[in-house]
């Protein structure tokens, strides 16, 4: 590994850096998987649907589950003390793809004119819950 470290003109602490897990706070057996995983100074969240509180999908079909999607990542990036303007990559996966515009419609207003993330997209076939979307983003805490 310190050969291959030092081929690529890497020093040994490059990717030693901390990593902290923070859990969803459902029992692991429910919810295997963290809420978000810290690595260095890059905070990667886990695919986010679009339930409300009560763990029910956001009424409104596709728009309404997309702005609870952005609402719930924005409540995730707030916690760990980011933002929207922190993110700088997104994945999204739809039930639908032809629905690409209406998901567009709501997401685009969480971001700032010229401030848009590298974004990756594709279609799924069946998403937890039944859920219409999903999306993923990682974001850079501060210098």
């Amino acid at each position: 590994m310190a050969a291959l470290v030092g081929a690529l003109g890497l020093s040994a602490g490059a990717w030693a850096g901390p990593v902290e897990y923070y859990p969803t706070g459902a029992p692991p057996s429910a919810r295997p998987f963290s809420e978000a995983v810290r690595v260095d100074d890059i905070l990667y969240l886990s695919g986010e649907i679009g339930t409300t509180e009560s763990g029910a999908l956001a009424s409104g079909g596709l728009p309404g589950e997309a702005r609870q999607v952005m609402e719930n990542i924005g409540a995730k990036l707030r916690k760990r003390g980011l933002g929207f303007d922190d993110v700088f990559k997104c994945t999204v996966m739809l039930a639908d793809i032809t629905r690409w515009a209406e998901f567009n419609a709501v997401y685009i207003n969480y971001f700032k004119p010229g401030r848009l993330p590298a974004r990756s997209a594709f279609g799924a076939n069946g998403l937890a819950l039944g859920a219409a979307v999903e999306l993923e983003c990682s974001a850079k805490f501060p210098d």
